[in-house]
């Protein structure tokens, strides 16, 4: 046994030996690469491949591979509140180192820029800026004495006036600057102040038009140029950082101190108001409020400062803009109501883009902040950025809103009058004056509806399963109002069948009167003497229509045995032109009164059947004149209305006559007064 091993021992001595050989090549022939060593013989190679061959060697090698390397330690992101700190001790910092060297900063670069003036032959940057300026603030001031405009000039003139100069200024400080060829350094110079020059130009026209609308005081105008000045003049100086290759610790204590001026004119503004407009409390507290904003922006919130910012000036903005805006439209039409298209097109439309023009700065400050995460999928990101859409679209249906409502008020009111019409315009006026109400609060309620789910989509709210959720609750809801169902489906049915409109008088069931309104479900109705029906549609049934086209009305008349007939009729020709000739009955019958003859006999006389056509509810005034002047001119011909006769029998004949005789004088008498008062009306 022990000789067997020895044996096969010593048979394994060539395999080991030749895979060590293979573990040298694998290992230390990768470092020597670069060394290119020989190839080795054909005979060692083929015996090396028939070795690798072999399964058990094989396996040994396989078991020899070396383990994984051990997974790198996940690396920690910090929190919020240690970035925000952090950020917030470089920044202190940063402005810190700045102060000592901020001088010596901004002297360096403007002597970089002098020395390339002078290396070109010209003048220094500030002579050609004054220059620029200078010349476009002469072409303003010849503009002027130009274009004069009178003491009594419009609110409509001066902005006209204002805007035009604003333009002339911006015309030639922009044609001088491109009319010449600058070095680098001056470019980038005249740009950057040339830009913000601009801007205050058209701040101190928006200014002036306030001031002239009564929008803003004089002493608010001062500080809002004051303002606006030295934020532009730090924005254009904070430009240049780059070209000029100014220290960023230089330009850090140069917002720092910036930033003290601006909410030192804030705080000034506050104390010199009126004392009648705000208490001293109450400045005291927007003091506070003011310097705890500063602190807020100086630990790196800024996108929260703006938004302090705006909460306490942008609704003294608004109104100032609006006030603007009304007195614009109310001096370019005076006779224009206050809530007519155009009206709302500028009036609206100014705060719309003020607004826009807020959100869009808060989104601006939000991107550009250094303290702020705005990556996407992060939680800050989704909710702010969420916020900022959501107030955009609110906005946008706002004024969108506004729009359509104030074109159906439009057209609401281009149908609402009481002229009179032909019957085909009179129905569509009708038509139109049922379909817009009703439309305009669909209108409301899809974009009420659509304005909430895309607000929620913003925010990153999954609407899809809301939307399902709400198809169930709808089927749900459907089920358990089903009166409430007929009730809304049978209102649109009736719409689309035109059964009735606003104004018409409709009789339905116990129901009647004129239609007043529509609403989803029910339709109110106004009855002749006073009281109001609100009837559901699913309640109407079968409706009678009163005052659709046209409306035929007959009556009889009963004359006595004797009366001539063809008289009559002749004598009814002559009361009907009469009535086609009355100048406030005419326009309202169509088909005059015509008598269509004997209807019938009983004992007391004949009864005659007479009939007309008039427009809807013109018939009962018609019908009433009718009777007086059939009843006078029948009269006057001879022609009497039949009356019931008594006669008495007995031994008392003379006594019972005269009975008689005396009612019939009574009743006649009675009838005679009674013709007298119709005729009077």
């Amino acid at each position: 046994m022990i000789i067997r091993m020895a044996t096969r021992g010593l048979s394994l001595v060539p395999l080991i030996r030749n895979l060590l050989l293979v573990l040298f090549c694998a290992f230390v022939a990768l470092p020597a690469k670069a060394q290119t060593p020989a190839a080795p013989p054909v005979d060692k190679l083929q015996a090396l491949m028939k070795l690798m061959d072999d399964p058990d060697i094989r396996k040994w090698v396989e078991s020899q591979k070396p383990a994984d390397k051990v997974a790198a330690p996940a690396v920690v992101k910090p929190d919020g509140m240690e970035v925000w700190d952090s950020r917030a001790r470089v920044k202190f910092r940063s402005a810190a180192a700045g102060f000592p060297i901020l001088m010596s900063e901004y002297s360096a670069a403007s002597s970089r820029v002098i020395a390339e003036a002078r290396s070109r032959g010209m003048m220094p940057g500030i002579v050609y800026l004054s220059l620029i300026l200078l010349a476009a603030a002469a072409g303003e001031w010849a503009l002027r004495r130009f274009v004069r405009v009178r003491e009594d000039a419009t609110l409509v003139t001066m902005i006209n006036r204002e805007l035009v100069a604003a333009a002339a200024f911006a015309a030639i400080t922009v044609a001088l600057f491109f009319v010449a060829d600058w070095p680098p350094l001056l470019r980038a110079v005249l740009r950057s102040y040339l830009i913000a020059a601009l801007l205050f130009r058209f701040v101190l026209a928006v200014s002036r038009i306030l001031v002239a609308a009564g929008s803003l005081s004089p002493a608010m105008y001062r500080r809002t140029l004051a303002f606006f000045g030295v934020l532009l003049l730090a924005q254009a100086t904070g430009m240049l950082t780059v070209p000029m290759g100014i220290n960023p610790n230089a330009v850090q204590a140069l917002s720092f101190i910036v930033s003290l001026a601006l909410i030192a004119i804030f705080i000034e503004a506050v104390w010199k108001q009126p004392t009648e407009d705000s208490s001293v409390r109450t400045k005291v507290l927007q003091t506070v409020f003011l310097v705890a904003i500063w602190v807020i922006w100086a630990m790196g919130f800024h996108l929260l400062c703006w938004i302090g910012l705006f909460a306490l000036f942008l609704p003294k903005v608004l109104g100032s803009m609006e006030h603007l805006a009304r007195a614009f439209t109310l001096a370019h039409w005076p006779d224009r109501p206050a809530n007519s298209l155009k009206s709302v097109l500028i009036v609206y439309g100014v705060r719309t883009i003020v607004l826009a023009a807020a959100i869009g700065w808060l989104a601006f400050v939000w991107r550009s902040n250094a303290l702020n995460d705005p990556t996407a999928g992060s939680v800050s990101n989704t909710i702010v950025s969420g916020l900022l859409k959501s107030v955009g679209v609110l906005l946008a249906a706002d004024f969108g809103w506004r729009v359509c409502k104030a074109l159906i008020e439009k057209k609401l009111a281009s149908v609402s009058g009481d002229e009179p019409l032909a019957p085909e315009e009179a129905a569509r006026r009708a038509r139109i004056r049922t379909l817009l109400p009703i439309f305009r609060n669909a209108l409301a309620a899809i974009l009420l509806l659509v304005t909430i789910l895309t607000v929620l989509s913003e925010m990153g709210v999954e609407i899809g399963p809301l939307i399902a959720g709400a198809g169930i609750f709808g089927v749900a809801i459907g089920f358990g109002s089903q009166t409430l169902v007929k009730d809304v489906i049978s209102g649109v049915f009736y719409l689309m069948d035109d059964a009735f409109r606003v104004g018409e008088y409709i009789q339905s069931g116990s129901y009647m009167g004129t239609v007043e309104s529509f609403s989803l479900r029910s339709v109110r109705l106004r009855h002749h003497r006073g009281p109001v029906f609100t009837v559901p549609f699913g309640e109407l049934g079968a409706v009678q229509n009163m005052s659709r086209d046209w409306v035929i009305d007959k009556f009889r008349l009963r004359v006595t045995f004797d009366a001539d007939i063809a008289k009559a009729k002749k004598l009814t020709k002559v009361v009907g032109a009469e009535l086609l000739a009355d100048e406030e009955l005419g326009p309202l019958i169509i088909e005059t009164v015509k008598m269509k003859g004997v209807e019938q006999i009983n004992e007391y006389g004949v009864e005659l059947g007479f009939a007309f056509s008039t427009k809807p509810g013109s018939q009962a005034m018609v019908r009433r004149r009718a009777y007086a002047m059939l009843r006078k001119t029948f009269a006057e011909n001879g022609i009497n209305f039949a009356q019931p006769t008594v006669q008495v029998g007995g031994d008392d004949k003379p006594e019972a006559a005269a009975a008689a005789m005396l009612k019939l004088a009574e009743q006649r008498k009675q009838a005679e007064a009674a013709g007298g008062g119709g005729e009077g009306t």
